[in-house]
């Protein structure tokens, strides 16, 4: 059987897959991205992305193309059965300090087509379509894998594995790899609609409507599309709810079902699941192959974008000999307490939405109505921040201060890329010997900062490190700086003493 060589094999080709595929290719790891379908899937899955994630797509080159095929939300709600106000979360503003909207409701197909579009620029990357993971056996540090193309069955031979290949993992299944379950599994019909006669949009306002008859979900998506999710009651079957007549007396209070064009009409279980390991030696898991959670907070692919963006610098590190095998123990040290946290919120906000008890939901509904209504409004809720990977002084996510008046580069991220930044505020043998090492170096002083967010991030420190990722690695002085990034990369380990005071 024929056999190729590479260095990470990637499996699956979601946004996930295809974001890590194109950080792999700009830091120039040589990788082979197979997926077993040979189009798109057409139709929208996930709906949201959070300004973290639009700036991380950004640097995989999806972002400009779902801007412009997307809305922002301009609140998110729950209301009860009476349509009061349970609890709400509002923006702060028209954008983040990353240059990007809060939230933003997208369309999934123009996201994949964009990102399959970078993917294909990457002259170290072999995209497959059409090819399927059949088994793979560890060989020395890496595996051999066996995969089935249009021509027939070959083996790749990689040091890495990456399952990007969602909830049913072959990667994961074939690794023995279980679910830590969180004890949420709801049936939801999900209904995807096209709006007619050039409506764009039914409402800017995503809607939870926490009736105990029928629990709904209301959901602007990108323009000229709407989202239904209706909450299956005791008993009711899937074929009880799929039909036309059922969904427009289901969707009635809410729209007319005859200015709607139904695009797909499914069930599915919502679920609550972390896997207990996500990575085994050579074996790696990000998105879903490695953690699901309700929708209600619209965070399952912008989990699954930071798991990329975490893992592809690491993996690099450590194939071109900076950093050993710690380096990698720290992507999930890092990444799950994050998801932990994003999946318990969206349970319990998942829990106030489902309660189908009469009697719960008139107890829920006092206590939340016994706050003033502007009392139940809130920010909308920041996910950021990581707790391991950084100093004492980072965690937060870096804004992004602008770089330069010409177009392609008026973000400090065009100009950087997919590479730890240095902003200093003079240059020094320490941030020269970080550029030569493939990092981004910046000077303070030249940096626009129209909105003062970098000036507020680095006070009267000497100079801020920022990672891949975008997480704020710390701020200090540089020399002190840059020893404590190499020695985490080279054991996985970011140790504050490394400061000097």
């Amino acid at each position: 059987m024929k056999r190729e060589e590479t260095e990470v094999l990637i499996v699956g080709l979601g946004p996930v897959g295809a974001a890590l595929g194109v950080y792999l290719g700009r830091m120039g790891v040589s990788a082979i991205a197979i997926e077993r379908d040979k189009d798109v899937y057409p139709l929208p899955r996930a709906a949201h992305l959070d300004h973290e994630t639009m700036r991380l797509l950004h640097l995989a080159g999806g972002a400009e193309a779902v801007a412009k095929a997307s809305q922002p939300l301009s609140s998110y709600e729950f209301r009860n059965g009476a349509g009061e106000l349970l609890m709400g979360f509002k923006p702060t503003g028209d954008l983040a300090p990353t240059g990007w909207p809060y939230s933003s409701m997208f369309h999934q197909p123009t996201l994949e087509h964009a990102l399959r579009a970078r993917l294909a620029e990457m002259p170290t990357v072999s995209t497959r379509l059409c090819h399927a993971l059949k088994t793979y056996e560890g060989a020395g540090e890496g595996i051999v894998a066996e995969i089935e193309g249009p021509e027939g069955a070959y083996e790749v031979a990689a040091r890495f594995i990456v399952g990007c290949d969602g909830g049913n993992s072959t990667v994961r299944r074939k690794a023995g790899i279980e679910f830590d379950d969180m004890g949420f599994d709801e049936p939801w019909l999900v209904i995807d609609t096209v709006l007619k006669n050039g409506v764009t949009r039914l409402s800017t306002v995503g809607l939870q409507h926490c009736d105990p008859a029928r629990p709904v979900t209301s959901m602007p998506m990108a323009p000229g599309r709407h989202r239904f999710e209706i909450m299956l009651l005791p008993g009711e079957r899937p074929e009880d709810v799929v039909s036309d007549e059922a969904i427009a007396a289901m969707i009635a209070p809410y729209a007319d079902a005859s200015a709607l064009e139904v695009e797909r009409r499914a069930v599915y279980r919502f679920h609550a699941l972390i896997a207990k390991t996500w990575r085994m030696g050579p074996v790696i898991l990000a998105g879903d192959a490695a953690h699901q959670m309700p929708p209600f907070l619209g965070q399952g692919l912008c989990s699954g974008t930071r798991d990329a963006a975490n893992l592809a610098f690491k993996i690099e590190a450590v194939l071109r000999g900076r950093a050993g095998a710690a380096l990698l123990d720290s992507y999930q040290a890092e990444r799950e307490p994050h998801v932990r946290m994003i999946t318990e919120m969206a349970v319990a906000m998942g829990k106030i939405v489902c309660t189908q008890d009469a009697e719960a939901a008139r107890q829920r509904d006092a206590q939340m109505l016994a706050a003033p209504e502007d009392g139940r409004i809130s920010p909308l809720l920041s996910v950021d921040g990581i707790k391991s990977g950084i100093l004492e002084s980072g965690g937060a996510i870096a804004p992004d201060p602008g770089f330069g008046p010409a177009l392609e580069k008026s973000r400090l991220d065009d100009a950087a890329g997919y590479a730890a930044l240095l902003i200093v505020r003079e240059e020094s043998e320490a941030s020269r010997a970080f550029a030569a090492s493939g990092g981004f170096v910046a000077r303070f002083g030249a940096l626009p900062d129209a909105a003062g967010h970098l000036a507020a991030l680095i006070g009267h420190a000497q100079a801020v490190l920022v990672r891949p990722d975008r997480y704020v690695f710390g701020t200090g002085e540089a020399t002190a700086l840059v020893a404590a990034w190499n020695a985490y990369l080279a054991s996985g380990v970011a140790r504050a003493e490394t400061i000097a005071a």
